[in-house]
């Protein structure tokens, strides 16, 4: 339904640098549907459902993660549908990262406690949205509205095609 917009920031030249410089990249996959997109409109986020998308995680990927966890690294995700197919894998293997192929309707707003990602680069998304929702709940509402009152002042692009923010986890 969409293109992989926060990945678009990334051209061969600089994955080149940023693997010449330790990083691994593990690629995982969502087929992002309308539910991401849809706006909320419920009064209760709790009341909003989203859409069931399809989600892979190979054992490839699998291993690279957890190789880079247990050896102190961090998980740094690419994109809000990066983070929801991770967390959605490790909540249901309690915690766990697993292979993994299959659907999820995992819905992430502010009170979700992550499990394994650590940072976000992800595009500024629009009011009513789960992205937003979901970008909220990692990095804490304070933190994002400072961050987007920020971007409004700058005059950062926002939505898919957009200026892109790197954002870590709160504690």
């Amino acid at each position: 339904m969409a293109a992989p917009t926060a990945g678009l920031h990334f051209d061969h030249k600089l994955l080149e640098e940023i693997t010449s410089k330790g990083t691994r990249i593990a690629k995982i996959t969502l087929h992002v549907g309308m539910g991401s997109f849809k706006p909320i409109r419920d009064t209760s986020i709790k009341d909003h459902k989203m859409h069931k998308e399809f989600i892979e995680i190979n054992e490839k990927a699998v291993y690279q993660i957890n190789k880079a966890r247990n050896e102190g690294g961090r998980v740094i995700c690419v994109g809000t549908t990066s983070v929801r197919c991770i967390e959605a894998v490790c909540q249901n293997n309690k915690g766990e990262l697993r292979p993994f192929k299959g659907y999820t309707d995992i819905f992430i707003y502010p009170g979700f406690k992550f499990s394994l990602v650590d940072a976000l680069i992800t595009n500024f998304h629009l009011p009513r949205s789960t992205l937003l929702l979901l970008v909220s709940a990692f990095a804490g509402n304070e933190n994002i509205k400072l961050a987007y009152e920020h971007a409004v002042r700058k005059k950062y692009r926002f939505y898919s095609y957009g200026d892109v923010m790197f954002v870590n986890r709160k504690p």
